[in-house]
């Protein structure tokens, strides 16, 4: 659920209803007593709504709440945690990459008992359940102190057993878990050492500061100086907390120069990124993901694991086909939405995924990851020894370029985007489309294929059309 701040703020019980709608989508019988976790961005309105969630959790007969350290966890963390402590799911309170503040937008984010994202057929439970709500549960007294490591007993009068509340540091559980996937001494020699790289790496004032600072700093050696923008606020500085060259402008600044080698910054909630190398050098995305499927070799978790698979999500290019065909690995394409990914990486089937939009993980979590993107591409660098531009140049040599265009349409009325997707569908189903040819220049292009994307899950069979 993704609003305006302002609607969640005005309209009576609008956040009670959908996190009552939310927690009697889980059965009662695994709620009761059951565990989940709760983390933030921390933008405008978090500390409100976490005390919301609590209140109505402890009514709802939840027995144990994990909290990140002032309601800081990012969404990859809260995924770790899920999964290390086996919990019913999870509650992210985020807007992505939307702006923060009173004036900017605020959201809530379900994962289920996998650490990913809620699938279809739960998000659909909660909306119905939504239409026909008609009470919420809550106990409105009961106040945690979030910025308080350790456990917080409350005993809500033998309704149930107590109700027990653990604030974990934001950091700790996912850093354990890099560890196992990565080989920290290469990083930090590269780092460090007498051939050391100069990094910069800007957290967007989101939720990614503490980690940035924790595990690029103080565990892998990058001067204090490397990292900009950590300290979350509410408002993200003003910046809407999107990693892209529109709004990382402080960060293309700097690489331009010509100083730092490297270069990354991250989504509000740290499940995005954005890579550059030396002079500003850009790496689209799509051109990354494949990068990371070519090199896995150089991350000790793949050399363990093997790699049964990829995915890649419909608008992502089609530079990741060509290196599963070198591979001899299967590719699947799914529609938008990691849901998709976490279904055919609990199947086995699929060992990297990632998206257009910046979105890129592996199976060692079931949601996208943008540090761990990150610590593969420093790990890329200190196997290769080349620099970013050098290694993506290499790759376009090997496997060819691909091109890709995305435009966004923002804050268009409903009834404009309507006629805009109709008239596009129209346009692009139409068999006359197919073959035609345009001149642009001296180059003549022809259309290959265009299709309105249709997804058949090829572990439960559902099947998403006119995507």
């Amino acid at each position: 659920l993704r609003r305006p701040t302002a609607l969640f703020e005005s309209q009576r019980n609008y956040l009670p209803n959908f996190v009552q709608s939310l927690l009697s989508s889980v059965d009662l019988r695994d709620r009761q007593g059951c565990t989940m976790v709760v983390g933030s961005d921390g933008r405008y309105f978090s500390k409100t709504a976490i005390e919301i969630v609590v209140q109505m959790a402890a009514a709802n007969g939840i027995g144990r709440l994990v909290i990140g350290q002032n309601g800081i966890l990012s969404t990859p963390a809260v995924s770790c945690i899920i999964r290390k402590i086996k919990a019913a799911g999870g509650i992210i309170l985020t807007a992505s990459h939307s702006p923060g503040g009173p004036g900017g937008e605020f959201g809530v984010k379900f994962e289920v008992a996998n650490g990913g994202p809620a699938p279809d057929i739960v998000s659909d439970k909660i909306y119905q359940i939504s239409k026909t709500l008609e009470e919420y549960t809550i106990c409105p007294d009961l106040r945690v102190d979030l910025s308080r490591l350790g456990r917080q007993e409350f005993d809500l009068e033998n309704k149930f057993k107590p109700f027990r509340v653990e604030i974990v540091d934001s950091v700790d559980i996912y850093l354990n878990l890099l560890r196992s996937v990565f080989d920290f001494n290469t990083i930090r020699n590269l780092l460090t050492g007498p051939n050391q790289i100069k990094i910069r790496i800007d957290a967007m004032n989101g939720v990614m500061g503490p980690y940035v600072r924790r595990i690029l700093c103080d565990e892998l050696g990058a001067p204090a100086n490397s990292a900009i923008n950590c300290i979350p606020l509410e408002d993200f500085g003003g910046q809407p907390p999107d990693p892209n060259l529109t709004y990382a402008t402080a960060l293309l600044e700097a690489m331009r120069g010509g100083e730092y080698g490297f270069g990354a910054a991250f989504d509000a909630d740290g499940d995005r990124y954005m890579i550059l190398g030396q002079n500003g050098f850009f790496v689209n995305a799509s051109d990354s993901l494949a990068i990371i499927a070519a090199n896995l070799s150089c991350i000790p978790y793949f050399c363990q694991m093997g790699v049964r698979g990829f995915g890649r999500s419909m608008p992502t290019s089609t530079a990741l086909d060509k290196v599963a065909k070198v591979m001899k690995v299967p590719v699947y394409e799914t529609p938008s939405g990691w849901r998709y990914f976490s279904n055919l990486m609990d199947s086995g089937r699929c060992s990297l995924c990632g998206e257009e939009s910046f979105g890129t993980g592996s199976d060692h979590l079931r949601e996208k990851d943008g540090l761990w993107a990150v610590l593969v591409w420093l790990s890329i660098l200190a196997a290769r020894k080349q620099s970013v531009e050098e290694i993506v140049r290499d790759h376009w040599t090997k496997f060819g370029r691909h091109y890709y265009c995305r435009f966004d349409y923002e804050a268009l009325e409903p009834r404009t985007a309507y006629f805009i997707m109709r008239d596009l569908e129209a346009l692009i189903t139409d068999k006359s489309f197919s073959h035609q040819q345009f001149a642009v220049g001296n180059n003549i292009y022809s259309v290959e294929r265009t299709d309105s994307f249709e997804y058949i899950d090829p572990v439960d069979g559902t099947v998403a059309k006119r995507q």
